[in-house]
């Protein structure tokens, strides 16, 4: 019997710290995919202003951030948008935004 309790108070302990650390660490991926977005869209900005819309160093910073968008697309099924300044929850951005 003691056995059983002990069991039953381990899973309840484990539920509530479990409940405490998802929420963290999914805000902790939104976070990372923010920043990801939003450094990417400011290289491609600094890339446009320094080297010109169509410069190879333009090119190279769209498909990253292209890629940012992706990657928070397959982990999250949301991507940021940073001149907005919120979250997207279609796969709708525009490869071309920045032309």
């Amino acid at each position: 019997m003691k056995t059983v309790r002990t069991s039953l108070l381990s899973l309840v302990v484990l539920a509530v710290l479990l409940s405490a650390v998802v929420p963290r660490l999914q805000a902790e991926d939104l976070d990372d995919c923010q920043r990801r977005v939003a450094h990417a869209d400011h290289e491609l900005h600094e890339a446009i202003q320094r080297h010109g819309r169509h410069s190879r160093q333009a090119n190279h910073e769209r498909r990253e951030l292209h890629n940012a968008r992706e990657h928070c697309w397959r982990e999250r099924h949301q991507w940021w948008e940073e001149h907005e300044r919120r979250w997207h929850k279609e796969h709708d951005w525009d490869e071309h935004d920045h032309d």
